[in-house]
């Protein structure tokens, strides 16, 4: 099932930079590419408000126009892509999670206007980070320069949706010819314990890192023995903080669907809205694709 690479288009500069970013994903995995606008009826519903018409929204000429420019200008760019245009009607959450079903891999941007406005900070940020179907990579506004060059970041912390992201971040630091830093996040110790107490806490948390630091990184370096890996303990009072910081100097941090410890409700509280919101580079959420035939 040859999947497409999907980005949610509106036309806003934020989502034109998430089309670019999806024409260069689809061109490194030969998959075509597939731009959707999700359009609402004026009022606000995916569906005509007469009850007697049983239709659906035609889709609007000037969206139409707006996604061949937005094609044609990518097809110009990226040499060998090949791209489709689809407008959907209903609301751009519902449309972009439905599409995520037979995807490689949802692009989208972190503002938007029209059908994808607050995409990541409202209702349709948290139906696709919840809901997503394959990996979901969010691009960082227009104005802000996407970094090149930089490792791929990873947050690891033992868990199965955590090495699902670390798998997917090592394909990509293949696919970059990049580092790949792998990120373990503990807390520090707390509590008036005694001398001899906080340091046998400290030890085992160290040593507890390390062992899923190094767990991460052999399998890593069996599946891409080329690629360069760095283990990384990190103490600090949340994950978000950490990685957010961690952040500045990466092209790219992926992130699991749920985790425990220090990543646990990693997309359902404060540590996606976090990296969603200020990360400083795009962030990659790693939802498992389903089945060609789910």
């Amino acid at each position: 099932m040859n999947r497409p690479v999907v980005a949610g288009v509106d036309g806003s500069p934020s989502s034109l930079a998430a089309a670019d970013q999806a024409a260069a994903a689809a061109v490194t995995r030969s998959r075509p590419l597939l731009l959707v606008h999700g359009y609402l009826h004026p009022l606000g519903y995916g569906v005509p408000l007469n009850p007697y018409d049983l239709g659906v929204p035609a889709p609007t000429a000037e969206a139409e126009r707006m996604l061949e420019r937005v094609a044609a200008d990518l097809a110009e760019r990226h040499p060998g892509l090949r791209v489709e245009v689809r407008q959907v009607a209903g609301g751009p959450g519902a449309a972009l999670v439905e599409e995520s079903r037979r995807a490689e891999l949802v692009v989208v941007g972190s503002r938007g206007v029209g059908g994808f406005a607050g995409l990541l900070l409202g209702s349709v940020g948290g139906q696709l980070a919840q809901h997503g179907h394959c990996p979901v990579l969010v691009v960082r506004p227009a104005q802000e320069p996407i970094p090149v060059g930089g490792p791929v970041l990873v947050g690891v912390d033992g868990s199965e949706s955590a090495a699902y992201a670390v798998e997917l971040a090592a394909d990509e630091a293949d696919r970059r010819d990049a580092e790949l830093v792998l990120v373990h996040v503990r807390a520090p110790e707390r509590g008036a314990a005694a001398p001899e107490a906080a340091a046998d806490a400290t030890t085992a948390g160290r040593a507890e890192a390390a062992e899923v630091l190094n767990a991460a990184a052999s399998r890593v370096r069996s599946a891409h023995p080329r690629l360069r890996v760095t283990e990384r303990a990190v103490v600090a009072a949340s994950p978000e903080t950490a990685l957010r910081e961690a952040s500045g100097d990466a092209s790219l941090v992926v992130v699991g669907s749920r985790g425990r410890g220090g990543f646990t409700g990693l997309l359902l509280g404060s540590v996606s809205q976090a990296l969603v919101q200020h990360a400083h580079c795009p962030v990659l959420v790693a939802h498992r694709p389903e089945p060609p035939d789910a």
